[in-house]
């Protein structure tokens, strides 16, 4: 209160604001001029301006009989640009530089907050400004003095060689045809600079008239900053509160937010990444760093987050190597894209960076000249590759950038081991990709005890003496196991054993071919009666002699009641009902898939046999196709097994069953042969589309000739 009266209300003005010249009113900034002297004593020879850029371009006189101008300097000048010979293209037709030009460029692109006041007769008025245009000399002509001077130099140069030139002999040229432009070549043509210059450079100028501030059109048009009745239309908007006619003279400035500088793509503000979801943290922070120990991630992350959410999301966007994290590599490379040096797509970079990853999980040394040999990639990708995870060591190679991380190793095997399927999954890939030599992979990388090569000898010697008491004491349990499972089976029923009479010696072995021929089957379920040897072979339990092991002390697939059981058989009807025909190396590489998707802790985690693998399939309505493989054959044992659903409910059964059959006996055959044969099999009215239906389920064609999926070998 005692401020406001020390400062007391002098004069209350009323304020108007003017829309007339709302969308024309420019402000121009001319240079600082002495104060005797405005810019509207100078004569304005031509003015112009290009709408689309605003910009604007004055011509304006130099007084040359002023004491300050140089008469010299400005005869030199003209003669620079316009050379001895005045004709009508000339900038100084006077040979005297009589004139300047002005540039005008944008002061700021928001105009909005900015008016333009007129105070008459008590009352204030305002024009909101449409543009603010600094005005700055324009020195072009030095650019036509250089330009002047080098014709002159090639004219004289051209007049010397005259008549070398009129001796020479016609020269061959090479003709050129430049290839079609790419729509990525065509976007950065089109942001340049260069291509900006010529398309600003191409809007044509509008001539102005000019008018000084004593002349009667200026002094009409100065009428229209007025506001044309103070009881008007254009009045009602300032009949509001003060705080929205303060909101409406000066609003919220999104300038700054608009010309706030971006960051590098490679530097990331930490404040901002933790406002981003935790999928987002883990993507951006991997991509920039591109290989990180888990431990570190975490402490990125902040102590808050949970490192089982940081597990899950983690997975999602980077490979385990050597117990350390490595962006994937469709993360770097997404699709669409291309590399920067040879413009290799997306899809066969990720393949060829796949490559080196799974190189360092097998060792922690890659020669770069291997690489290159196999994925056939430039020396400057594969480079790119090797930089993103190694470090190169003279004479050695590239060396894997981080120490093996066994802490991690250890205590997450659950993630070790659905990692490890994942590069099964991507080893079989590869090898299809590239025809590589199989490689063994390493069984349980959980059980690595350091990284390959850099393990001394009292380090082995100290791990082989673990894992001999480790192996102890599993086969101490599993010894015990047995003999829990050996004396649970001896415990049976009332057991009823046929007598036989005895005879002489020569005729036991026809009395005991009766005693089998007259004797019913023996029942070994529990409830039934049965003999001791039928539910023990080799001191094993039926179900597990028989070749329905139990692994890892599950239930063989026969048991109904076994959740693993259900979930691998789920998993199988499934796989057969996309795809009719697989072999063996196909459906372990499908299930190593689906074991990656699943969560961590998942009853098929705890350990699937190839036995029980197959026969799963069996049982589950698929039969087994003996392909007639060739004796120079490549494939592996499991390629060699190729399963087949056998019936699937739809129409085409009948025709995939025919079309098995004749795979069993033919290795390859033409497609002339097996539409005779189903036409024979299946009646004349069998369609085409019915016959490119079954091969495009059950075959692929290769050469020619059809062949069972998954048996090719090119």
């Amino acid at each position: 209160m005692a401020n406001e009266e020390d400062d007391p209300v002098v004069q209350e003005i009323d304020v108007y604001l003017a829309k007339s010249l709302a969308e024309k009113l420019y402000l121009f900034q001319y240079p600082v001029r002495p104060a005797s002297m405005t810019y509207d004593d100078i004569p304005h020879l031509s003015a112009k301006i290009k709408p689309k850029q605003q910009k604007v371009e004055l011509e304006m006189a130099i007084d040359t009989l002023n004491p300050n101008y140089c008469r010299s300097k400005g005869e030199q000048i003209a003669l620079n640009v316009d050379g001895a010979c005045a004709d009508e293209t000339s900038t100084y037709s006077s040979k005297l530089m009589d004139k300047q030009t002005f540039c005008s460029s944008q002061t700021t692109s928001n105009t909005s907050r900015y008016a333009a006041a007129l105070y008459r007769q008590g009352e204030l008025h305002l024009t909101p400004l449409h543009g603010i245009l600094q005005l700055r000399p324009s020195f072009s002509y030095l650019d036509k003095a250089d330009a002047k001077h080098r014709e002159r130099e090639a004219a004289n140069e051209a007049g010397d060689s005259s008549q070398d030139e009129a001796e020479e002999d016609v020269k061959q040229i090479t003709v050129r045809f430049s290839r079609p432009e790419s729509e990525q070549a065509r976007q950065r043509r089109v942001q340049s600079y260069e291509f900006l210059q010529k398309k600003h450079a191409e809007e044509p100028w509008v001539h102005l008239h000019y008018c000084g501030l004593r002349d009667s059109r200026s002094e009409h048009e100065r009428q229209y900053l007025l506001c044309q009745g103070s009881s008007g239309v254009e009045n009602t908007e300032l009949v509001k509160s003060p705080s929205e006619y303060l909101m409406m003279l000066m609003p919220p400035s999104q300038e700054e937010e608009k010309d706030k500088p971006v960051a590098p793509s490679n530097v990331l503000s930490m404040a901002q990444l933790r406002t981003l979801p935790l999928a987002d943290q883990i993507k951006i922070l991997m991509k920039n760093v591109k290989v990180m120990p888990f431990a570190n991630l975490m402490s990125l992350l902040g102590p808050s987050v949970d490192s089982v959410a940081v597990l899950r999301g983690i997975q999602k966007v980077a490979m385990l190597v050597q117990g350390n994290w490595v962006v994937k590599s469709d993360i770097l490379y997404p699709k669409d894209s291309s590399s920067p040096h040879s413009g290799v797509p997306a899809e066969v970079l990720c393949r060829g960076r796949d490559f080196v990853m799974w190189k360092f999980t097998q060792s922690r040394w890659v020669v770069r000249k291997e690489v290159a040999a196999v994925t056939k990639l430039c020396a400057e990708d594969v480079k790119d590759f090797l930089e993103h995870m190694a470090v190169v060591r003279i004479n050695k190679g590239w060396e894997f950038i981080l120490p093996y991380d066994g802490e991690f190793i250890k205590k997450h095997p659950d993630v070790v081991q659905r990692q490890h399927m994942l590069w099964t999954g991507i080893q079989a890939k590869l090898e299809k990709v590239y025809n590589l030599v199989k490689e063994a992979m390493p069984k349980k990388p959980d059980a690595q005890s350091g990284p390959a090569g850099l393990v001394s000898g009292d380090q082995r010697v100290h791990v082989a003496r673990r894992q001999a008491q480790q192996n102890h004491t599993s086969l101490e349990q599993e010894l015990q196991r047995r003999k829990e499972q050996l004396q649970a089976s001896m415990v049976l029923p009332s057991v009823r054993i046929k007598e036989e009479p005895m005879s002489e010696e020569g005729e036991e072995e026809e009395e005991e071919r009766e005693a089998e021929e007259d004797e019913e089957p023996m029942d070994t379920s529990p409830g039934g009666g049965g003999g001791l040897h039928s539910r023990l072979a080799n001191g094993l339990p039926a179900g597990r002699a028989a070749g329905g092991d139990s692994f890892n002390g599950h239930p063989p697939p026969g048991s109904a009641g076994s959740p693993v059981a259900r979930e691998l058989r789920a998993f199988v009807q499934a796989t057969f009902q996309k795809q009719f025909v697989l072999t063996l190396s196909e459906l372990k590489r499908l299930f190593n898939l689906h074991l990656a998707s699943l969560p961590p802790g998942h009853t098929l985690f705890s350990g699937i046999s190839d036995r029980m693998l197959q026969d799963t399939v069996l049982a589950a309505g698929c039969k087994q196709i003996l392909v007639p493989f060739p004796p120079q054959t490549a494939a592996s044992p499991d390629e060699q097994k190729v399963f087949a659903l056998w019936e699937s409910g739809d129409m085409s059964d009948q025709h995939r069953q025919v079309l098995l059959e004749i795979f069993s006996k033919n290795y390859r055959v033409r497609r002339n042969m097996i539409q005779s044969r189903l036409t024979q099999e299946c009646g004349e009215d069998l369609s085409k589309q019915e016959v490119d239906k079954v091969l495009k389920d059950c075959c692929v064609s290769y050469g020619g000739m059809w062949y069972l999926k998954g048996t090719v070998q090119s």
